[in-house]
Protein backbone atom coordinates (compact mmCIF):
# COMPACT_ATOMS: atom_id res chain seq x y z
CA UNK A 1 0.00 0.00 0.00
CA UNK A 2 1.11 3.66 -0.68
CA UNK A 3 2.26 5.78 1.84
CA UNK A 4 -0.40 8.03 0.39
CA UNK A 5 -3.32 5.72 0.81
CA UNK A 6 -1.92 4.79 4.29
CA UNK A 7 -2.39 8.75 5.27
CA UNK A 8 -6.08 8.70 3.82
CA UNK A 9 -6.99 5.51 5.76
CA UNK A 10 -5.50 6.21 9.00
CA UNK A 11 -6.98 9.98 8.91
CA UNK A 12 -10.46 11.07 9.28
CA UNK A 13 -12.51 8.71 6.85
CA UNK A 14 -13.31 10.89 3.61
CA UNK A 15 -16.79 10.35 2.04
CA UNK A 16 -16.95 6.54 0.48
CA UNK A 17 -13.69 5.55 1.65
CA UNK A 18 -15.35 2.77 4.12
CA UNK A 19 -11.39 1.12 4.75
CA UNK A 20 -10.78 4.28 6.65
CA UNK A 21 -14.12 3.94 8.26
CA UNK A 22 -13.56 0.92 9.32
CA UNK A 23 -10.21 2.07 10.70
CA UNK A 24 -11.46 5.05 12.75
CA UNK A 25 -14.19 2.39 14.27
CA UNK A 26 -11.55 0.05 15.37
CA UNK A 27 -8.99 2.72 17.00
CA UNK A 28 -12.45 4.26 18.52
CA UNK A 29 -13.35 1.21 20.20
CA UNK A 30 -9.82 0.53 20.99
CA UNK A 31 -9.54 3.51 22.65
CA UNK A 32 -13.15 2.90 24.48
CA UNK A 33 -12.44 -0.42 25.93
CA UNK A 34 -8.26 0.43 27.00
CA UNK A 35 -10.40 3.53 29.09
CA UNK A 36 -12.69 1.21 30.70
CA UNK A 37 -10.02 -0.23 33.18
CA UNK A 38 -9.83 3.20 34.82
CA UNK A 39 -13.14 2.51 36.49
CA UNK A 40 -11.94 0.01 38.58
CA UNK A 41 -9.50 -0.28 41.27
CA UNK A 42 -8.90 -3.51 40.55
CA UNK A 43 -7.06 -5.29 37.85
CA UNK A 44 -8.19 -8.12 35.83
CA UNK A 45 -6.65 -10.54 33.49
CA UNK A 46 -9.30 -9.89 31.00
CA UNK A 47 -7.72 -5.64 31.37
CA UNK A 48 -4.17 -7.13 31.15
CA UNK A 49 -4.62 -8.51 27.40
CA UNK A 50 -6.85 -5.58 26.20
CA UNK A 51 -4.21 -3.00 27.30
CA UNK A 52 -1.67 -5.16 25.02
CA UNK A 53 -3.47 -5.12 22.04
CA UNK A 54 -4.47 -1.56 22.61
CA UNK A 55 -0.55 -0.85 22.94
CA UNK A 56 0.22 -2.74 20.07
CA UNK A 57 -2.28 -0.88 17.62
CA UNK A 58 -1.38 2.58 19.69
CA UNK A 59 2.39 2.23 18.48
CA UNK A 60 1.42 1.21 15.02
CA UNK A 61 -1.19 4.18 14.47
CA UNK A 62 1.95 6.26 16.08
CA UNK A 63 4.31 4.67 13.31
CA UNK A 64 1.95 4.90 10.59
CA UNK A 65 1.48 8.54 11.24
CA UNK A 66 5.18 9.18 11.46
CA UNK A 67 5.81 7.73 7.99
CA UNK A 68 3.20 9.74 6.04
CA UNK A 69 3.76 12.85 8.33
CA UNK A 70 4.74 15.12 4.95
CA UNK A 71 0.99 14.61 3.65
CA UNK A 72 0.16 15.56 7.37
CA UNK A 73 2.25 18.68 7.56
CA UNK A 74 2.79 19.23 4.26
CA UNK A 75 6.39 19.64 4.42
CA UNK A 76 9.29 18.39 2.93
CA UNK A 77 9.86 14.45 4.02
CA UNK A 78 13.21 14.87 6.22
CA UNK A 79 11.90 18.21 7.99
CA UNK A 80 8.49 16.03 8.38
CA UNK A 81 9.53 13.53 9.88
CA UNK A 82 11.99 15.09 12.37
CA UNK A 83 9.27 17.77 12.83
CA UNK A 84 5.88 15.50 13.62
CA UNK A 85 6.92 13.55 16.94
CA UNK A 86 6.71 17.24 18.53
CA UNK A 87 3.50 18.04 17.05
CA UNK A 88 0.39 18.17 19.51
CA UNK A 89 -1.17 15.31 18.28
CA UNK A 90 2.09 13.26 17.90
CA UNK A 91 2.55 14.29 21.82
CA UNK A 92 -0.63 13.34 22.76
CA UNK A 93 -0.26 9.78 20.67
CA UNK A 94 2.94 9.36 22.62
CA UNK A 95 1.40 9.30 25.83
CA UNK A 96 -1.60 7.31 25.11
CA UNK A 97 1.32 4.73 24.81
CA UNK A 98 3.44 5.57 27.91
CA UNK A 99 1.23 3.89 30.25
CA UNK A 100 1.33 0.31 29.02
CA UNK A 101 4.63 0.03 27.44
CA UNK A 102 5.80 -1.99 30.90
CA UNK A 103 3.11 -4.40 29.81
CA UNK A 104 4.88 -5.24 26.80
CA UNK A 105 8.10 -6.37 27.72
CA UNK A 106 9.04 -6.25 31.81
CA UNK A 107 12.31 -6.97 31.49
CA UNK A 108 13.22 -4.00 29.65
CA UNK A 109 15.82 -2.25 31.68
CA UNK A 110 14.86 0.55 29.77
CA UNK A 111 11.26 0.43 30.96
CA UNK A 112 12.07 0.38 34.82
CA UNK A 113 11.49 3.76 35.23
CA UNK A 114 8.33 3.63 33.91
CA UNK A 115 7.51 1.17 36.92
CA UNK A 116 8.94 3.24 39.08
CA UNK A 117 6.17 5.99 38.08
CA UNK A 118 3.58 3.46 37.51
CA UNK A 119 3.65 2.49 41.55
CA UNK A 120 2.52 5.86 42.49
CA UNK A 121 0.25 5.71 39.72
CA UNK A 122 1.55 8.18 37.61
CA UNK A 123 1.47 6.66 34.51
CA UNK A 124 -2.26 4.90 35.24
CA UNK A 125 -3.28 8.71 35.04
CA UNK A 126 -1.90 9.63 32.03
CA UNK A 127 -4.50 6.95 30.07
CA UNK A 128 -6.74 9.69 30.60
CA UNK A 129 -5.09 11.38 27.76
CA UNK A 130 -6.61 8.80 25.72
CA UNK A 131 -9.47 10.16 25.69
CA UNK A 132 -8.27 13.54 23.50
CA UNK A 133 -6.51 11.10 21.03
CA UNK A 134 -10.21 9.70 20.30
CA UNK A 135 -10.93 13.54 18.85
CA UNK A 136 -8.76 12.57 15.54
CA UNK A 137 -11.21 9.41 14.66
CA UNK A 138 -14.25 11.44 15.18
CA UNK A 139 -16.35 13.85 12.82
CA UNK A 140 -18.02 14.88 14.96
CA UNK A 141 -15.37 15.87 17.34
CA UNK A 142 -13.27 16.99 14.60
CA UNK A 143 -16.13 20.02 13.44
CA UNK A 144 -15.96 20.83 17.32
CA UNK A 145 -11.86 21.43 17.16
CA UNK A 146 -12.58 23.20 13.58
CA UNK A 147 -15.06 25.56 15.86
CA UNK A 148 -12.96 26.32 18.50
CA UNK A 149 -9.76 26.75 16.36
CA UNK A 150 -12.03 29.46 14.18
CA UNK A 151 -13.01 31.28 17.05
CA UNK A 152 -10.17 31.21 19.16
CA UNK A 153 -9.70 34.80 19.03
CA UNK A 154 -13.16 35.45 20.64
CA UNK A 155 -12.23 32.68 23.16
CA UNK A 156 -9.01 33.90 24.55
CA UNK A 157 -10.93 37.39 24.62
CA UNK A 158 -13.37 36.17 26.89
CA UNK A 159 -10.66 34.11 28.59
CA UNK A 160 -8.87 37.24 29.35
CA UNK A 161 -11.78 38.89 30.34
CA UNK A 162 -12.30 36.02 32.93
CA UNK A 163 -9.29 35.62 34.19
CA UNK A 164 -9.16 39.64 34.92
CA UNK A 165 -12.20 39.42 36.95
CA UNK A 166 -10.84 36.41 38.61
CA UNK A 167 -7.80 38.64 40.00
CA UNK A 168 -9.65 41.47 40.50
CA UNK A 169 -12.49 39.59 42.68
CA UNK A 170 -9.77 38.07 44.35
CA UNK A 171 -7.83 40.84 45.46
CA UNK A 172 -10.73 42.47 46.42
CA UNK A 173 -12.22 39.89 48.63
CA UNK A 174 -8.85 39.39 50.20
CA UNK A 175 -8.47 42.34 51.48
CA UNK A 176 -12.20 43.10 52.35
CA UNK A 177 -12.49 40.24 54.51
CA UNK A 178 -8.87 39.09 55.33
CA UNK A 179 -10.43 36.66 58.36
CA UNK A 180 -11.90 34.25 56.08
CA UNK A 181 -9.30 34.03 53.66
CA UNK A 182 -5.79 32.68 55.14
CA UNK A 183 -4.08 33.11 51.54
CA UNK A 184 -4.25 34.56 48.08
CA UNK A 185 -5.17 31.08 46.62
CA UNK A 186 -8.04 30.52 48.84
CA UNK A 187 -9.82 33.66 47.46
CA UNK A 188 -8.49 32.90 43.72
CA UNK A 189 -10.53 29.65 44.28
CA UNK A 190 -13.20 31.79 45.78
CA UNK A 191 -13.34 33.78 43.18
CA UNK A 192 -13.53 31.24 40.43
CA UNK A 193 -16.24 29.19 42.48
CA UNK A 194 -18.20 32.55 42.86
CA UNK A 195 -18.00 33.01 38.91
CA UNK A 196 -19.19 29.65 37.73
CA UNK A 197 -22.01 29.66 40.00
CA UNK A 198 -20.82 26.23 41.91
CA UNK A 199 -21.09 27.54 45.42
CA UNK A 200 -19.51 24.50 47.51
CA UNK A 201 -19.85 26.51 50.60
CA UNK A 202 -16.42 25.48 52.14
CA UNK A 203 -15.15 29.13 52.40
CA UNK A 204 -17.44 32.35 51.94
CA UNK A 205 -17.60 35.57 53.66
CA UNK A 206 -18.95 36.52 56.77
CA UNK A 207 -19.23 40.03 56.62
CA UNK A 208 -21.72 42.90 54.38
CA UNK A 209 -19.09 44.02 52.44
CA UNK A 210 -17.75 40.70 51.58
CA UNK A 211 -21.49 39.08 51.09
CA UNK A 212 -22.19 41.98 48.66
CA UNK A 213 -18.79 41.38 46.98
CA UNK A 214 -20.11 38.37 46.80
CA UNK A 215 -23.39 39.00 45.25
CA UNK A 216 -21.76 41.16 42.61
CA UNK A 217 -19.16 38.52 41.65
CA UNK A 218 -21.80 35.81 41.07
CA UNK A 219 -24.01 38.40 39.31
CA UNK A 220 -21.09 39.73 36.45
CA UNK A 221 -19.89 35.24 36.70
CA UNK A 222 -23.27 34.46 34.93
CA UNK A 223 -22.30 36.51 32.14
CA UNK A 224 -19.05 35.97 31.58
CA UNK A 225 -19.52 31.99 31.99
CA UNK A 226 -22.59 32.06 28.99
CA UNK A 227 -20.30 34.18 26.55
CA UNK A 228 -18.24 30.81 25.54
CA UNK A 229 -21.24 28.93 25.08
CA UNK A 230 -22.75 31.61 22.51
CA UNK A 231 -19.85 31.91 20.74
CA UNK A 232 -19.12 28.22 20.37
CA UNK A 233 -22.82 27.66 19.12
CA UNK A 234 -22.70 30.46 16.67
CA UNK A 235 -19.32 29.05 15.42
CA UNK A 236 -21.19 25.40 15.42
CA UNK A 237 -24.13 27.07 13.97
CA UNK A 238 -21.99 28.22 10.80
CA UNK A 239 -19.57 25.25 10.39
CA UNK A 240 -22.41 22.40 9.70
CA UNK A 241 -24.26 25.69 7.50
CA UNK A 242 -20.68 25.43 5.23
CA UNK A 243 -20.55 21.30 5.81
CA UNK A 244 -24.23 20.85 4.38
CA UNK A 245 -23.46 23.92 1.32
CA UNK A 246 -20.81 21.80 0.37
CA UNK A 247 -22.38 18.56 0.43
CA UNK A 248 -25.40 19.84 -1.61
CA UNK A 249 -22.63 21.50 -4.10
CA UNK A 250 -20.71 17.96 -4.42
CA UNK A 251 -24.61 16.09 -5.22
CA UNK A 252 -25.04 18.80 -7.51
CA UNK A 253 -21.79 18.28 -9.53
CA UNK A 254 -22.24 14.44 -9.78
CA UNK A 255 -25.66 14.99 -10.90
CA UNK A 256 -24.03 17.55 -13.86
CA UNK A 257 -21.79 14.62 -14.50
Amino acid sequence: MKRKRIFEVIEVAAEGDRLSDVYDSLMLITIVISIIPLAFKETFPFFTVTDRIATVLFIGDYLLRWITADYKLKKRASSSFVRYPFTPWAIIDLLSILPSLTLLNSGFKLLRLFRIFRTARVLRALRVVRIFKAMRYSKSLEIVIRVMKNSQDALMAVMTLAVSYVLICSLVIFNAEPDSFETFFEAIYWAVISLTTVGYGDIYPVTTVGRIVTMVSSLFGIAIVALPAGIITAGYMKEIEERNKQEEETVIVEIEK
